[in-house]
């Protein structure tokens, strides 16, 4: 029997993760940040959705479908949602909280409801992103995914 759901990656991906993520979101930069901080093979490639050119790069990914939801991609296969969470903290940091955390959220049992929760948590990312860190948005939250000492200040 598999271990793998719809939407994961076989363990065998061979390609890095592309991961279009929303620069204007504080909690996401820091979700950036904090992947990019395992990432010690460059496994990982950070895509700001709202970078210009982001359309004629990637015109297959929507840029009002990837502000409802975190879009990814590796190989040629396309994630979204909590799968994008998942397959990347399960490539930097397998053993972490987090990758048991969301490897746990999308078996069969819990995947409706954390599908439902993330759902909520993405629509309102930005008055969570105040609580958590008292910014509601940025013009662009300072994240390079080539710099290793940047903050996320707006």
């Amino acid at each position: 029997m598999s271990n793998t759901y719809p939407g994961s990656i076989e363990k065998n991906s061979t390609g890095p993760l592309s991961i279009f993520y929303d620069s204007k979101c504080p909690l996401c930069v820091a979700e950036m940040e904090a992947l990019r901080a395992k990432d010690t093979l460059g496994q990982i490639l950070a895509e700001d959705i709202h970078d210009p050119g982001f359309g004629e790069r990637h015109p297959d990914i929507e840029l009002s479908a990837a502000m409802k939801a975190l879009h990814g991609k590796s190989d040629g296969r396309l994630l979204v949602g909590l799968d994008v969470s998942k397959e990347a903290w399960h490539r930097v940091a397998p053993k972490s909280f987090n990758s048991r955390l969301l490897t746990l959220a999308r078996r069969p049992l819990f995947r409706k409801l954390s599908d439902t929760l993330y759902t909520m948590f993405a629509r309102h990312r930005y008055f969570i992103s105040f609580v958590f860190t008292g910014k509601r948005n940025c013009q662009q939250c300072n994240f390079s995914p080539d710099s290793p000492d940047n903050g996320s200040q707006g």
